[in-house]
């Protein structure tokens, strides 16, 4: 698998990768997370122009998306019912991340090149998501707490280092 910043040219297929992901969501009972249009095609682009949107590639197919955010997140400034388990130096925050139906090795990949780009990773996903859920524990990640998006949702937050 390779990884490459996303283009707008990108998009179509990104969108393509989000409805599959839906699909599967819903299918598992997480009615909540993602809802409606979201993501749209202009967060996307702003996305792509911030330089943090990524596509994973397997034999020059795209299979999944994600951001990677190296910058403070304003949403995990404030961490409830936890803490952090490293809140002094920088991270990098993976965001939207989503591959095809079946694509097996995803998580894996993203988590090789984000590491390799900072020590300090965390990621929150929605309390349904019970899937993302396993999958984040599964690669060493601690649940540190409750966050709080802009929009007032809230999100399991988890953190990895490898200090």
């Amino acid at each position: 698998m390779t990884i490459r910043c996303s283009t707008p040219a990108d998009i179509a297929v990104m969108q393509e990768i989000f409805r599959e992901a839906k699909r599967k969501m819903r299918a598992e009972g997480n009615i909540h997370q993602w809802a409606g249009d979201y993501p749209t095609d202009a967060l996307l682009l702003e996305d792509i122009k911030r330089g943090v949107s990524y596509v994973v590639e397997d034999n020059g197919k795209t299979v999944a998306t994600f951001v990677l955010a190296i910058c403070e997140a304003p949403t995990y400034k404030n961490i409830y019912e936890g803490q952090w388990l490293e809140d002094e130096s920088e991270y990098g925050t993976i965001h939207r991340i989503a591959s095809r139906e079946g694509q097996h090795g995803v998580m894996a990949a993203v988590l090789e090149f984000s590491f390799a780009k900072t020590n300090n990773v965390r990621i929150d996903t929605h309390r349904e998501n019970k899937t993302m859920r396993s999958i984040i524990e599964r690669y060493g990640f601690k649940y540190c707490g409750i966050i709080y998006l802009l929009n007032g949702d809230e999100r399991l937050a988890y953190q990895k280092t490898l200090k």
